[in-house]
């Protein structure tokens, strides 16, 4: 079983940036793709990006590109969530998630993954 703790939420303004951290346990994180998901009160969980076994290997949501960057570093477990200018829709819980794929594949579905955080907090707002 893969453990998975996220870390880094908060609040932030509005244009503001925050980086959220995936630590991962009892794995070796490059055998894993990694999703980033997350899910605002009364709404149901979206995908946001994810990166797969290769770091170079990347996706995300359109609501997100070219704010949002996912990047991964093996030695030391942990796989990163940058944000930056962040908008209020950005509020949400943030889960993380492992997925045991191919070397070449981005899973962009909470069923393709395994394996969940516990979520950590974003709030933007003024």
């Amino acid at each position: 079983q893969v453990n998975l703790v996220e870390s880094g939420g908060g609040l932030v303004q509005p244009g503001g940036s925050l980086r959220l951290s995936c630590t991962a346990s009892e794995i070796m994180l490059e055998d894993y793709a990694i999703g980033w998901f997350r899910q605002a009160p009364g709404k149901e969980r979206e995908f946001v990006g994810a990166v797969g076994r290769r770091s170079d290997i990347t996706f995300y949501e359109d609501s997100v590109k070219g704010r949002f960057t996912i990047s991964r570093d093996n030695a030391k477990s942990t796989v990163y969530l940058q944000m930056n200018n962040l908008k209020p829709e950005d509020t949400a819980v943030y889960y993380c998630a492992a997925g045991r794929t191919g070397p070449w594949s981005i899973p962009r579905s909470g069923h393709e993954y395994d394996s969940w955080g516990q979520g950590t907090q974003v709030t933007v707002s003024s």
